[in-house]
């Protein structure tokens, strides 16, 4: 079982466009590449921006509209795997979304943000109603929720308990939430015995400071790689190996009494 070392990218800075976000992977995906990662996880809402307010529903987008075609031709021009959020358009509704892209350019799966957070994402989106989002990238079990979402215990105990190795978390998290990634992300990843990697974005956007801190957990809660503030790429590897050992050592899931509960 080789270790899949996965790169996060840390940005943009502010909101863009399409056009530029998607430039912006292109140099992301090469970045990433040339430190021998296989797979990117990029931010929440990266495509369009997050705080962009009514520009929302203009720049939705369905699972396979025009971004998405030009972030296939990345991957596979690359031969990365990746994960990047968008505002996904299906009919009337717009919801807060990742795609999940092979690194022959192929969608893999996709997932819709099912805990919105404040007034800001209420208005603008609708909530997920599937609570499970899996993909193999290499022989690992990849899951993915987006920021608010990995709060909630119960989600990240649900990806451990189908069998998901690593989870991915395109997050736009903001000031003063850093009790998150320093505190909540780890201890998520030892209590579910997984990996765990949050893709924050950084800088300011709207009236928001985003807190940057993107990192890359084992199952041990330790942090395998860890952002600053502004934009960055980090790179870091999952190794199954460890992860099985970890979970013989550390048996959560095996110990639990769910008639309990």
């Amino acid at each position: 079982m080789t270790p899949l070392r996965i790169a996060l990218y840390q940005g943009p800075e502010g909101s863009g466009t399409p056009e530029r976000n998607l430039g912006l992977l292109d140099e992301a995906a090469r970045d990433a590449v040339s430190r021998g990662a296989r797979l990117l996880v990029c931010p929440e809402m990266f495509l369009s921006g997050y705080i962009i307010g009514e520009e929302t529903d203009r720049l939705a987008e369905p699972a396979d509209g025009p971004s998405f075609r030009r972030a296939a031709e990345i991957a596979a021009e690359h031969g990365i795997a990746l994960v990047y959020g968008y505002p996904e358009r299906d009919g009337d509704a717009v919801y807060n979304a990742v795609n999940v892209l092979a690194a022959d350019g192929s969608r893999l799966t996709g997932y819709r943000k099912t805990h919105l957070f404040g007034d800001y994402d209420n208005k603008h989106f609708a909530p997920g109603a599937t609570a499970l989002a899996q993909a193999d990238i290499d022989g690992v079990r990849v899951g993915v929720l987006v920021c608010y979402d990995v709060e909630f215990p119960e989600n990240v105990r649900k990806h451990a308990l189908n069998g998901t190795e690593l989870l991915v978390v395109p997050t736009g998290l903001m000031r003063p939430y850093e009790i998150v990634p320093r505190t909540i992300v780890p201890a998520r990843a030892f209590e579910n015995q997984l990996y765990l990697a949050y893709a924050n974005r950084c800088g300011a956007e709207g009236d928001l400071e985003y807190t940057g801190l993107s990192c890359l957990v084992g199952p041990d809660g330790i942090e395998r790689a860890r952002a600053g503030c502004g934009e960055e790429l980090i790179a870091a590897d999952v190794d199954p190996q460890f992860l099985k050992a970890s979970r013989a050592a550390n048996t959560y899931l095996a110990d639990r009494r769910p008639e309990l509960y």
